[in-house]
């Protein structure tokens, strides 16, 4: 099972820690965890504008509508682990796909204090669809949503960013 994620985090340096993640399953299934432990202080003012803008609408701790469709996890990072695993539960073998990995795969990592934490069904070796973009002659600087065709943007929600990931990745398989 291929599964397409994104985080935010509060900013591009060493010490960043996660605001949120989104994840979407090739068959549509969604988890999304917004953490309440990130490190305000790293927070300036374009994370606050672009990223903690789309914050704090979703449903209290662990609102799941369906634990295996869609999970939304609001917490410490002990608990949107646990949820996560939970969800992860669901697949059997796990590749995870991302947009430019490198800041997402370590924070992924880190959630779960390292990536030999990591659960043993996801596979070790992170894929992104940047590189997957130059490999097939595509600028892979390219607006995703607009390789993608969508219109209406949502930009900087790491759920949707996932999904936008997601649609990106079946465009540039075709």
């Amino acid at each position: 099972m291929k599964l397409f994620y994104d985080t935010e985090f509060t900013g591009l340096h060493q010490n960043t820690t996660l605001i949120s993640i989104g994840i979407v399953s090739e068959n549509g299934h969604t988890f999304y965890g917004e953490f309440s432990d990130y490190d305000k202080n790293q927070c300036d003012d374009w994370i606050k504008e672009n990223v903690l803008s789309k914050c704090g609408n979703k449903k209290d701790n662990s609102g799941y509508i369906n634990r295996s469709i869609q999970c939304i996890s609001i917490g410490n990072k002990v608990h949107i682990r646990h949820d996560l695993v939970c969800w992860l539960e669901q697949f059997d073998n796990i590749e995870m796909w991302s947009d430019c990995l490198a800041y997402d795969w370590v924070l992924f990592c880190e959630l779960f204090d390292g990536a030999f934490g990591i659960p043993k069904h996801i596979y070790y070796i992170p894929f992104d669809i940047c590189t997957l973009f130059k490999i097939k002659g595509i600028n892979p600087d390219v607006s995703r949503e607009l390789f993608a065709g969508i219109t209406i943007s949502e930009k900087h929600n790491a759920l949707y960013d996932a999904c936008v990931i997601k649609d990106c990745y079946y465009k540039l398989m075709m």
